[in-house]
């Protein structure tokens, strides 16, 4: 009597792990979303690794959960597993104010951003 389950929103050879609220803007997050797009997961966890960017740290988190989901979660193989798709959105503004000269203030936006890591498992070829 219960409910049907949900459909995947991803095919039966994938899975996707999502992080939010990363305190940093979605264009300096999607530079590191670049750097890992189409790689295969042990390499891309090694350039995660070695970014000089701060923002790298919990976008490797995130995708050390998208391949632990895709184990998991979906029986796949972490050998055969690349980042097929690495995608960014913008999340909440913190928005604050600085006193500026003449009684006037300036705003400072804080932007937050997301990111969605979906990993996908290829057959390797002869």
């Amino acid at each position: 009597m219960g409910k049907n389950a949900n459909p995947r929103r991803v095919g039966d050879t994938e899975a996707f792990a999502k992080a939010r609220n990363l305190r940093t803007g979605a264009q300096k997050l999607n530079l590191v979303a670049q750097s890992i797009r189409g790689m295969k997961v042990e390499k891309a966890l090694a350039t995660l690794e070695f970014s000089r960017r701060r923002i790298a740290i919990p976008v490797k988190k995130c995708l050390e959960s998208a391949i632990a989901n895709a184990e998991n979660n979906h029986g796949l193989d972490i050998d055969q597993l690349v980042v097929a798709q690495a995608f960014v959105g913008k999340n909440l503004v913190m928005k604050r104010w600085r006193a500026r000269a003449r009684g006037r203030s300036a705003k400072i936006m804080k932007p937050f951003s997301e990111i969605t890591i979906v990993v996908r498992e290829v057959e390797e070829q002869a």
